[in-house]
C-alpha cells in the first residue's frame, strides 16, 4: 500500500444528548502503547465520568481494539470503531467520555451518540492522507534562502531541517511531480551553479 489514511491532528468535540454530556478525543498513533497511554490519559483526566469508552486501529500489525466501559455490549466501542474503518482511517485512537445525565438512552440511542462522538472527532481533525515522499538536500547561499523556502512550498514541497554553515543546507520532501519542478526551478533561480541531492524517502503525511 503506497498510501493510507490517518487524523491530520489531534481534536476533541462534545455535544449533549438527553442530559448526559458525551466528551470525545482523537488522536493519531503509532503502537498499541502510545495507543494505551492516550486511554490511561483520559480515564485519568475524567476519572469522575461514567464511562470513558475508546477505540484504536493500527496499520502495523493490523492491530484493532474496542471498549464499551461499561456501557451495554456493542453500544459504544464497536460503533466508534465502524466510523474509521468505514472512513478508512488508520493509526488512530479515540476516547468518547459520557458524563450520564440520568435520562437511560436506550441501545439504539447509545449506539447513535458513541457513533456521532467519533464522527465528531474525526471531523474536527479532519483526515490526511500519508504517502511516500523523496527527500532532497537542497544547498544554498543566504541570500537565496527565503526564495528557495517559498520555492520548495510552492511546489508542493515542506522542509524537513535546516543546517547552517558555510552555506545552508535544506533537507525538503516532495512528492514525485513537485521535486521535479524544484529542480527545475532551483536550476533556474541559481544560473545553473545549485542542483538537488537525492537523501531518501519517508512516509507523511499530506495536508487535511
Amino acid at each position: 500500500m503506497d498510501s493510507y489514511r490517518v487524523p491530520a491532528q489531534d481534536a476533541e468535540s462534545e455535544f449533549t444528548e438527553k442530559r448526559s454530556r458525551f466528551i470525545s478525543h482523537i488522536w493519531t498513533v503509532a503502537s498499541e502503547t502510545e495507543a494505551r497511554n492516550r486511554i490511561e490519559e483520559m480515564r485519568r483526566k475524567y476519572y469522575d465520568a461514567r464511562h470513558n469508552c475508546w477505540c484504536y486501529l493500527l496499520r502495523e500489525g493490523g492491530a484493532v481494539r474496542y471498549s464499551d466501559d461499561g456501557e451495554p455490549q456493542g453500544t459504544a466501542g464497536q460503533p466508534m470503531l465502524n466510523v474509521f474503518q468505514r472512513e478508512e482511517v488508520t493509526n488512530v485512537c479515540c476516547v468518547v467520555t459520557r458524563y450520564f445525565g440520568g435520562v437511560l438512552l436506550g441501545a439504539g440511542g447509545l449506539t447513535r451518540a458513541y457513533t456521532r462522538g467519533a464522527k465528531d472527532a474525526l471531523d474536527a481533525a479532519g483526515v490526511a492522507l500519508v504517502q511516500r515522499w523523496t527527500l532532497w538536500d537542497v544547498p544554498c547561499t543566504y541570500p537565496l534562502f527565503e526564495r528557495v523556502k517559498l520555492d520548495i512550498a510552492n511546489c508542493g514541497g515542506v522542509v524537513r531541517d535546516v543546517e547552517y554553515g558555510a552555506e545552508v543546507l535544506v533537507r525538503a520532501a516532495f512528492l514525485p511531480a513537485g521535486a521535479e519542478q524544484f529542480a527545475a526551478r532551483l536550476t533556474e533561480l541559481s544560473a545553473g551553479t545549485l542542483a538537488v541531492r537525492a537523501a531518501g524517502e519517508e512516509y507523511l503525511a499530506g495536508p487535511a
